[in-house]
């Protein structure tokens, strides 16, 4: 890369990364990334979901563009005097596969996707409440289907529920979530409670043709859970 093109890079590397920071006390390589414009939301939202085999296939940019954007946002980082924090990243998915970054799937070059670059301002405590906050398994979600004739990817199965996976919706038996009861929203207080008895559960969700938006209809939760928290009231 010429120096002048560096020297654009970097200050879009800049702008973004201190947005980043700014918004949520921690910058990433994916907000960075996002922030220049060479990837798009949606593209991490279906990686997150499992739907990407690795993120830089969606990556708009070689991958040299790719490595100097990284270098940049390190560089950058390191003269704010920001901390490293290593983040786990699991996909959207009952097997909580871990998520791959690169091409290569290289350790070290997977080890800086998954670095955070956390605020000095924050005291050691929030610092570990932010790693903390940042590694959580993202929820899974379950969705009501408008479609009633969809077929399970895994079985050529239906029902009345389904989950996304990467070649398609699956079954919530094909999915390992058949066992789960369905706990309707409106409770707050025992959905809370709920939840933290349940070791698994999944967010519900049926697509508004008025709204446009998907919509909160309960959970899933384990049923044993789900008695011990009703028995608390």
């Amino acid at each position: 890369m010429n120096p002048k093109n560096r020297r654009t890079l970097d200050k879009r590397v800049i702008k973004a990364a201190e947005a980043a920071l700014a918004a949520q006390n921690y910058v990433s390589p994916v907000d960075v990334l996002v922030g220049i414009g060479w990837l798009d939301a949606g593209a991490v939202k279906r990686w997150r979901h499992g739907q990407v085999d690795y993120l830089e296939r969606v990556v708009q940019a070689n991958l040299a563009r790719i490595s100097e954007a990284m270098k940049l946002l390190r560089s950058w980082a390191a003269a704010k005097g920001l901390v490293p924090s290593e983040t786990s990243y699991v996909a959207r998915q009952p097997g909580r596969q871990a998520l791959r970054f690169s091409k290569s799937g290289n350790p070290t070059i997977e080890q800086l996707y998954r670095t955070h670059w956390v605020s000095g301002e924050l005291s050691e405590r929030k610092r570990e409440c932010l790693a903390e906050k940042a590694s959580r398994a993202p929820e899974l979600v379950v969705i009501v289907p408008l479609n009633d004739e969809w077929k399970c990817h895994r079985c050529g199965g239906t029902g009345n529920l389904l989950i996304m996976e990467g070649p398609g919706p699956a079954c919530l038996r094909c999915a390992g979530l058949s066992d789960l009861e369905f706990l309707p929203a409106g409770d707050a207080l025992l959905t809370r409670r709920v939840k933290a008895k349940s070791s698994r559960y999944a967010v519900v969700v049926r697509f508004s043709r008025r709204r446009r938006r998907y919509e909160r209809q309960g959970l899933l939760v384990e049923p044993q859970a789900l008695r011990d928290a009703q028995r608390e009231f």
